[in-house]
């Protein structure tokens, strides 16, 4: 009877339990817990996403696991209730620059200008205006992963290049899915050297009249932080119209960041003109503002004479001459009616050590540039005049180029037999990119204005920036 009514009694037991169940809601707790593994670990998972640390509410159910001694407490959402707050306010997502702006292209393109080391100029005509614009085309297979920092320098450049009238102005610029496009003012007066061949007199005057102008405008470029313009040269100076008083013109920039500055450098010497790069470009150990003020001193002496000082007929002979400051006042006779301060000038301008170069500042204050009175050599009773001189020498040289054209071409194909493959590889690749270049179609490619980057940064940031920027002939 015992075991019989111990039945009977565990039978009324499980049935107050059953009620207590459905009544208290405790059958569905139980079968939560009983849950496979995998479902139990998509709710802590819901549940972690809210707030797994935080004190459940007074109407959260909960669950007591004792292990071990230690208490486990397993915390039960109802889909229904609101969730709690986090315990941190989200981190708020920095402010994105606004998407690139696609529009019609407000240009055409004409007829190809030039062709530089690693882009071509093109003829543009601003639909709008029917203004004649300089339009430098630059394949952007060149910039892969450096884009952001090209459009940040274009934009730097941008702002320095409008403030000065002797530096051409970067009015426009923007992009297709191939090319980089950046528009500037179109020089049509011709370079500089034509226009002296032109005149009908030439004296040493003159000659530090152009120099002091374009020295100017190198030493406001400078004062901007900006480091330096790589292979400036005569054929990068360029009058702004055919007037007789019309301006100088630094009329071509083109970008440093375009690709690393050592790959840069070797480009420009395989297919650039080294006769007005410094020695401690070639020695790499280096550069900075010092290297325009060396290419002044180059072109102050061609100014002067019709020739260049290193000129030599090899280009490997030519880099020697530069390293060693290899250079002399001579043939005399195209030296004779010239003064010693104008050599004086040219001589401090190409002093080898840049760290006792002057700088852009410096070289305007000396006696040749400074004084108010010109100098120069007295023939007849007035100032002797240069132009029979310079241009019986740049007619000699042009005679003597043509004739060792065939010569310097063999030594430049044994040169490039000699660098590394790195470089034959870039030069092939460049040559190809600016021959796709030339042909893209603005017309019917879409056209891509990048937002002009903003900073909140302070200005000695700015300034950090802007002393990082160089400036290149292309």
């Amino acid at each position: 009877m015992g075991t019989t009514h111990s039945k009977s009694s565990s039978s009324d037991s499980d049935s107050h339990l059953d009620r207590f169940k459905r009544y208290s809601g405790a059958d569905k707790l139980s079968a939560a817990l009983k849950k496979p593994r995998d479902q139990n670990e998509s709710t802590s998972k819901t549940a972690s996403s809210v707030n797994v640390n935080a004190a459940p509410s007074s109407s959260t159910p909960t669950t007591t696991n004792k292990t071990g001694g230690s208490e486990e407490r397993t915390v039960i959402y109802d889909s229904a209730a609101p969730l709690p707050p986090p315990s941190h306010p989200p981190k708020q997502k920095p402010a994105s620059m606004p998407p690139a702006a696609t529009v019609p292209c407000q240009y055409r393109t004409g007829k190809t200008l030039g062709s530089g080391t690693y882009a071509i100029v093109k003829e543009a005509i601003q639909i709008s205006t029917g203004k004649y614009y300089a339009c430098k085309v630059i394949n952007k297979k060149l910039m892969e992963g450096r884009e952001h920092m090209v459009r940040n320098e274009i934009a730097v450049l941008k702002r320095i290049s409008s403030g000065h009238r002797n530096i051409v102005t970067l009015h426009d610029y923007f992009e297709t899915a191939h090319n980089l496009y950046l528009v500037f003012d179109l020089c049509t007066g011709g370079e500089l050297f034509d226009r002296i061949c032109a005149k009908g007199n030439y004296y040493e005057a003159d000659a530090a009249d152009l120099v002091r102008t374009i020295f100017k405008a190198v030493k406001h470029i400078h004062d901007a932080g900006i480091q330096h313009l790589t292979d400036l040269k005569p054929e990068n100076l360029l009058f702004k119209a055919q007037a007789e008083d019309a301006d100088i013109m630094i009329a071509d920039f083109g970008l440093s960041r375009v690709m690393e500055e050592e790959k840069l450098n070797l480009l420009t010497e395989i297919c650039g003109t080294p006769g007005y790069m410094a020695p401690e470009i070639f020695k790499r150990t280096g550069h900075g503002k010092a290297v325009d003020v060396w290419a002044m001193g180059v072109i102050s002496y061609f100014l002067l004479a019709g020739y260049t000082p290193f000129d030599r007929e090899s280009q490997q002979q030519e880099m020697e001459a530069i390293i060693a400051g290899d250079y002399k006042f001579e043939p005399e006779e195209y030296w004779q009616n010239v003064s010693e301060t104008a050599k004086d000038f040219v001589r401090t301008c190409l002093t080898v050590d840049p760290l006792k170069r002057p700088t852009a500042g410096e070289a305007l204050k000396h006696k040749w540039l400074a004084d108010e009175q010109p100098h120069f050599v007295e023939q007849n009773g007035r100032p002797a005049d240069l132009l029979p001189n310079v241009k019986r020498a740049f007619n000699a040289k042009a005679a003597w180029r043509k004739a060792a054209f065939g010569i310097r071409a063999m030594n430049r194909m044994a040169s490039l037999a000699a660098v590394t493959d790195e470089a034959s590889i870039m030069r092939a690749n460049v040559d190809k990119y600016k021959e796709e270049s030339e042909k893209e179609d603005i017309e019917t490619a879409s056209i891509t204005y990048q937002p002009t980057p903003t900073s909140t940064s302070s200005s000695d940031d700015l300034n950090a920036k802007l002393a990082n920027t160089s400036l290149r002939s292309p």
